[in-house]
């Protein structure tokens, strides 16, 4: 998404969702090692395609935190450096970023210098915050991550190829263009 960033003027908005919410049934187990194995190649793809060397963190954590703590940055004006900081100790540093050191770690990297993380979780706004964005992403259908839409219209589906972003921003630049 950097890369796009920096190619187009883009506005980036990211919003939080929970794959597995608190109270979800178990995994299944078959269930378990198929997306062990979709890691796999995941790391693999990221590898071959961009020359990046994933450590994912563990699967199956509790994000809601991270999340919360998101919003909380987002309104001290350090969301887009909070997620980086979030991002990337989850898929490049391998942390289980559900841990509150590891949280408490990524707002101070960004220079948010926090009350107790308690304080946080419990002021009620930043929880909602993240619960409208998940209703949100339940009215529009959104079933799993990353979901990326473009221009309110295009959706772009799971971990794809530069290409595919590239052609889609492309589709919505033309089409305003021709608006004009």
């Amino acid at each position: 998404m950097e890369e796009l960033e920096r190619s187009y003027d883009l506005e980036l908005h990211w919003r939080s969702y929970e794959l597995r919410p608190a109270g979800s049934p178990p995994v299944p187990p078959e269930y378990k090692a198929q997306i062990e194995r979709g890691r796999v190649i995941f790391k693999q793809r990221a590898q071959t395609d961009y020359g990046v060397e994933v450590n994912s963190g563990p699967f199956g954590i509790d994000s809601r935190p991270a999340l919360i703590l998101e919003k909380y940055a987002l309104a001290h004006g350090k969301g887009r450096a909070y997620h980086r900081v979030v991002e990337r100790a989850y898929w490049m540093d391998g942390k289980d970023i559900s841990q509150l050191d590891v949280l408490a770690g990524a707002l101070a990297a960004v220079g948010l210098v926090t009350p107790d993380l308690d304080t946080i979780f419990s002021d009620p706004q930043y929880a909602q915050q993240v619960d409208e964005d998940i209703m949100f992403a339940y009215q529009i259908g959104l079933q799993g991550v990353p979901a990326t839409i473009l221009a309110q219209r295009y959706l772009v589906s799971g971990a794809q190829p530069l290409d595919v972003f590239r052609q889609v921003i492309e589709r919505v630049l033309a089409e305003q263009e021709r608006a004009e």
